[in-house]
């Protein structure tokens, strides 16, 4: 019978914008309890943290590597099952490899890591312990995401030719990182961001999508990478040409300068039937257009006319929100299933569950490293004789 599992976190202190999420999307749906971690170095707010959280102050730990020496030595059934990192991107490595290494499954927030390096040790890691590790990608797991995945998949569209990704944010238009703020100091800093800025922050989540979508990779890009803001250390806008490996062409464009946008991820995809797209900030419509047939917006909570994997990872009915949580729960929840399923040995092929995976943070990390060659070159690029 399968039971709660036990989740220990390292970062999500009480200052953590993202920690909090993964608090409120692991408990939504009962599958999974935060038992233990360790919050943040600083051994008093740590202390609160884990009071907050009502957490066993014996289970608070001072680093992650108590944490899994301690959690390591408790016996099955109270010890952790998983560990989810939520700390800079540069403390996703070691972590994860410990973690690993001590016998934990793994959920992590994006990217990977900062180099390729590392995440090809981590699909080694992965590989040979035969353990389970998940990336929190939230926007591919939105029902209307996975009926877009459906339509694709069935061929409803044709032959993908062309796809348009974009995600714009406003919130770094100034120098914020200057203020003290706490995500923009962090997320401008290449010592605790990686190689990359607006790319590593959110563009991968565009590409993620567009190849979650498509069911193709991107296999070639053609980049121009610029910091707007001065002195500003990372890349806070990204344009960026880019081929699949299906034959498809397209457009990524992802910035953290563009005034007045929030978090406006959208995708639209063309093939030689029909259309259609989805935008983050609307998640519950998705519009779908087929040649000689009037549009269509499929809603999200329509069993009559979504797939068996949208209506799975949809709690409301129709006309009844959900979000950016719930998005996030989804990826819990069939998480909590593939341990349970691995807990229990039953033979259960782990690839069926629905989650990014450690290979596609590895692709992630490529992408990362394609898109910053690119733009450090200026060959591609051809002059309109005047």
């Amino acid at each position: 019978m399968n039971r709660r599992l036990k989740m220990g976190m390292v970062g999500g202190s009480l200052t953590s914008f993202i920690g909090a999420v993964h608090r409120m999307a692991s408990a939504l749906d009962n599958k999974i309890e935060l038992a233990c971690g360790a919050f943040t170095a600083d051994i008093e707010q740590a202390a609160l943290a884990g009071e907050a959280y009502h957490i066993d102050s014996k289970r608070v730990y001072g680093s992650y590597q108590e944490l899994f020496e301690k959690e390591k030595q408790l016996p099955d059934g109270e010890r952790m099952d998983f560990v989810c990192i939520v700390t800079p991107n540069f403390l996703h490595y070691p972590i994860a490899k410990m973690a690993l290494e001590n016998g934990f499954h793994v959920v992590c927030e994006k990217p990977m890591t900062i180099t390729s390096k590392e995440a090809k040790n981590l699909v080694e890691l992965v590989e040979e312990s035969g353990l389970l590790f998940t990336l929190t990608h939230p926007y591919t797991a939105y029902p209307l995401v996975k009926q877009a995945k459906f339509i694709v998949a069935q061929g409803a569209l044709g032959k993908i030719r062309k796809v348009v990704v974009e995600y714009p944010q406003g919130w770094l238009t100034t120098a914020l990182e200057k203020t003290g703020h706490q995500q923009a100091s962090w997320r401008t800093d290449p010592k605790k961001s990686g190689k990359s800025g607006s790319v590593g922050d959110i563009g991968v989540h565009a590409q993620q999508l567009a190849e979650y979508i498509t069911g193709q990779h991107i296999s070639e890009v053609c980049a121009d990478l610029t910091t707007f803001v001065e002195d500003r250390l990372l890349e806070d806008d990204a344009n960026v040409l880019i081929r699949f490996d299906g034959g498809a062409k397209g457009i990524l464009y992802a910035s953290q300068v563009s005034v007045g946008e929030e978090n406006n991820l959208s995708i639209r995809v063309y093939g030689e039937k029909g259309s259609l797209a989805w935008k983050q900030q609307e998640p519950n419509s998705l519009v779908l257009n087929l040649i000689d047939k009037p549009m269509q917006i499929l809603r999200a909570g329509d069993k009559a006319n979504l797939c068996e994997e949208a209506i799975k990872n949809t709690r409301l009915p129709m006309g009844h929100p959900e979000g950016l949580i719930e998005a996030f729960a989804n990826i819990y929840s069939n998480f909590a299933d593939a341990v349970n399923a691995y807990n229990q040995k039953s033979g259960t092929d782990h690839s069926n569950f629905d989650f990014a995976t450690v290979h596609d943070g590895l692709r992630g990390m490529r992408f990362i490293d394609a898109v910053i060659e690119s733009a450090e070159t200026n060959v591609k690029w051809i002059k309109i004789i005047k």
